[in-house]
């Protein structure tokens, strides 16, 4: 692929656009991509700045790692500069807190919107945020190196930027509560038959592979793909007799859309 200028490229994080593939890179591999709340906000404004044509995010980590989670600056009295620290934060009261961490989250939650679709790069560790940011995306391809893992528990924390909900999701209650209680490893070959991982290749492979895969979700209509994707993520939500309606609806939307008929 030619090399492409960046549409923002600030805080750890590049945005780059090929017509229907965006690529989010985290660019400093030197601290193994290591998260702060300006890299949150940053991933934030990444969603909000994707042109519409864009149908496919991937997202890579420079360097070995994916991200090997929280910069631990954050865990020292001073904090990082120009930020609050952990404790600023505590000192807030619930709502200023609640504000905070809800903040923080929105680098996290538009990676499921229904007009894309979302992959995964994971090379190397992926751990605390770095695990919850590759939750945040539909898909996840591994490299055969990669080492999920979520501290926070063993540092008094809980994981709050949005990773739960699609672990207990993807490897059922039982595995993910195991998996964050005790903040073990999880390799590529468990991950893969857990269903946290859609499939791992040599470190080697991965780009090409996500390159791939990325070019075989462009090869369905659109609007099939996103109705499809809507369909997928709130089946859990609905009870079974829902979701066949909520089928029929999206079924007659594309037969009119097929038919030059639709809005």
């Amino acid at each position: 692929m030619a090399s492409l200028d960046p549409v923002l490229d600030k805080d750890g994080v590049r945005l780059t656009v090929d017509e229907a593939i965006a690529t989010v890179t985290l660019t400093n591999p030197a601290k193994r991509n290591a998260q702060s709340p300006a890299m949150w906000r940053t991933l934030a404004q990444v969603g909000r700045s994707l042109p519409g044509s864009v149908r496919v995010v991937v997202l890579r980590g420079e360097g070995k790692s994916f991200s090997a989670g929280l910069d631990r600056q954050m865990f020292t009295p001073e904090g990082i500069e120009g930020e609050p620290s952990f404790i600023d934060l505590a000192r807030g009261d619930d709502a200023v807190l609640d504000t905070a961490i809800a903040e923080f989250q929105e680098g996290f939650t538009w990676w499921r919107q229904s007009d894309i679709v979302s992959i995964a790069a994971v090379q190397g560790h992926a751990i605390g945020a770095g695990f919850q940011l590759a939750l945040a995306c539909d898909l996840r391809v591994v490299a055969d190196d990669v080492q999920f893992a979520m501290r926070e528990t063993s540092l008094g924390l809980v994981p709050d930027l949005t990773g739960t909900h699609p672990l207990v999701s993807l490897v059922g209650y039982a595995r993910a509560l195991e998996i964050c209680a005790t903040g073990r490893f999880v390799l590529a070959e468990e991950a893969v038959n857990t269903g946290l991982a859609n499939l791992a290749v040599p470190v080697a492979q991965l780009d090409a592979t996500v390159d791939d895969l990325a070019a075989a979700l462009l090869a369905a209509p659109r609007d099939a793909v996103v109705e499809t994707k809507a369909l997928l993520l709130g089946a859990q939500a609905r009870t079974y007799d829902a979701q066949r309606a909520a089928e029929r609806q999206a079924q007659a939307r594309r037969l009119r859309d097929l038919a030059g008929l639709g809005d």
